[in-house]
């Protein structure tokens, strides 16, 4: 069965399967604090089974290998749905050969059909399965459709106290309709795809690029007011900066408010400066309480 290996984007990494005594299986959309209860299981020479659908919209394909020590290796689900229960364990030992320990979730289902579960899973593979119960936050389950939900309902805050981090998108740097650094603030626009975007309306953010990262207040969602295009739009709080890689990426940490329509320029452009002003003093706030703790 053919499998296809990711690593990060940042580091270079050979793997010997030989040497991987433990994994952990699942989707991992999210690599949130659920799926990092997982990844605590393993030993010093793991690795993690991303079974990709082909959905994932949090974190998709190789950018989850950003939030693991471990190396990933990504298994097409449309390859291997087919086996059931006995011929995907027989696989993993294949792949594996000094398997012994496998880390999975409470809900874990696989084989033709997902007809087995866990029981299943410690019948037929001879060596250590560590099942985990279902991770809780402040009473609430934490599941990557939940995470989902806080994002396309704008409550970022909640979406990144699941996830245990900010939320991230990437995207590539596009030409934009250049009328913000003539009439408004300058900004960076991306064009992303495979990320599920949060609720339009404008955020502050985190922004990186070229190896650097910004203080930043970002929008998203139709420009109302000038040509009623979707767009993702970062401005970089106190610098211009010209951006010569072509990948970026948007941390969300607050929402603001929402997307509006504006009966004239220099209401949009108040808006924005209004805009700006929160996110900096956000930011000014953050860093007085860093030097005063």
């Amino acid at each position: 069965m053919e499998t296809v290996k990711s690593f990060s984007t940042f580091v270079e990494n050979k793997i010997d399967k030989n040497s991987i005594k433990s994994i952990a299986i699942g989707g991992f959309d999210g690599m949130h604090l659920a799926h990092q209860k997982l990844f605590s299981n393993l030993d010093e020479n793991g690795a993690i089974i991303c079974i990709e659908t082909g959905h994932a919209s949090l974190t998709p394909k190789f950018y989850r290998q950003e939030y693991s020590k471990y190396p990933i290796f990504f298994y097409d689900l449309h390859k291997i749905k087919g086996l059931d229960g006995v011929e995907f364990i027989n696989l993993l030992k294949f792949e594996f050969p000094n398997l012994e320990k496998i880390v999975v979730g409470f809900d874990f289902a696989f084989g033709k059909d997902r007809s087995c579960n866990s029981n299943d899973l410690k019948k037929h593979f001879k060596g250590d399965v560590i099942v985990i119960d279902e991770v809780c936050l402040e009473e609430s389950a934490i599941h990557s459709r939940y995470i989902r939900g806080f994002l396309l309902s704008g409550d970022i805050k909640t979406a990144n106290k699941f996830l245990g981090k900010s939320y991230k998108i990437y995207g590539k740097h596009i030409k934009g309709q250049g009328l913000g650094k003539k009439e408004f603030v300058a900004t960076i626009n991306l064009e992303v795809s495979e990320f599920l975007l949060p609720k339009s309306g404008v955020y502050i953010t985190k922004t990186s690029f070229d190896g650097e990262t910004y203080p930043s207040v970002s929008f998203l969602g139709h420009r109302n007011s000038t040509d009623n295009i979707f767009a993702v739009e970062t401005h970089i709080l106190d610098e211009e900066i010209e951006v010569i890689d072509k990948n970026v990426s948007i941390e969300f940490i607050e929402r603001i408010r929402d997307n509006k329509k504006f009966n004239s320029f220099l209401e949009l452009k108040d808006e924005i400066i209004c805009d700006v002003n929160f996110a900096k003093k956000y930011f000014y706030e953050k860093l007085d309480k860093i030097k005063n703790d």
